[in-house]
């Protein structure tokens, strides 16, 4: 059995994205905060976390990139993307004549007292004994939540040919180029961003880091150099995972960024040093 932490409370959308990883025997706990949820999987009473990272629409979730960038290390083990559909739900027998007040996010039954009727996920209906008046009622009908599964740092998910590796890069002394030394790690090695946010460390003002994701595995060759050169340039690097990614895209490579590419180049450059005729 695994236990999961997750953003709660029950019959939201981030309940809907785990039951879509978790079995029937797993234990499935919900959190009042992004922050509590880590916090269960750091102090040990969850296993595992899984939070909303970014949305298609209103963009990153700042505290959860906040609390694995600067946070005690937690690392991501997987993702789930899940379209957001709303539904406007209500007490069971009333219509929308009967609607007064909404509320924009449902707890307890109790608080349905006060409230005629809620715009929620549409699996909060079950839970809280209310029925859908409206469904897909969202302005934008392609509006996809993200979200990740994080647990303590241990083994890293092997390679699958569509992964992502997410981590935090920390620049020293701000200067000019300082971004653009960061992306060309990447560039030279045929390594394509996905995802690149800037944010403060809370150090002092104008002080921040970058959260990125990139195509590939750290197992990879041109994955594992780009990280080493962030390494040397950068003042830290925090790795936050590498892990299938849920489209299962596969990642933009060349022949000259291909493990065997860079695998050929090494030895070449040995034979090289050793002096030998090539």
């Amino acid at each position: 059995m695994t236990r999961y932490a997750y953003l709660g409370p029950i019959g939201t959308f981030t309940e809907a994205a785990l039951r879509t990883v978790a079995t029937s025997s797993d234990s499935l706990i919900p959190f009042a905060n992004v922050t509590a949820a880590l916090d269960a999987v750091r102090s040990g009473g969850a296993d595992r976390a899984l939070v909303p990272i970014e949305n298609s629409i209103e963009g990153v979730v700042a505290r959860t990139l906040d609390e694995l960038a600067i946070g005690e290390p937690l690392v991501i083990y997987g993702e789930v993307t899940l379209p957001v559909t709303f539904a406007l739900l209500v007490v069971k027998g009333k219509s929308a004549g009967d609607i007064k007040k909404i509320a924009t996010h449902p707890h307890a039954e109790s608080q349905c007292g006060e409230y005629d009727a809620a715009i929620a996920a549409p699996n909060a209906a079950e839970t809280y004994g209310l029925e859908a008046l409206a469904k897909n009622i969202g302005d934008n009908d392609g509006a996809v939540t993200r979200f990740v599964l994080v647990g303590k740092p241990g083994v890293v998910p092997p390679r699958t040919g569509h992964d992502r590796t997410s981590l935090a890069a920390f620049i020293g002394a701000d200067h000019a180029g300082a971004l653009l030394e960061v992306l060309t790690e990447f560039a030279v090695r045929g390594v394509n961003l996905t995802f690149i946010q800037s944010r403060p460390t809370g150090r002092e003002l104008g002080h921040y880091h970058f959260i990125i994701d990139a195509e590939g595995h750290i197992s990879e060759e041109r994955v594992g150099d780009a990280l080493t050169g962030l390494r040397r340039i950068c003042e830290d690097v925090r790795y936050l995972g590498s892990y299938p990614r849920a489209d299962k895209v596969p990642p933009t490579t060349t022949k000259a960024t291909t493990d065997e590419s860079f695998s050929a180049a090494d030895n070449w450059l040995a034979q090289v040093r050793a002096g030998k005729k090539i």
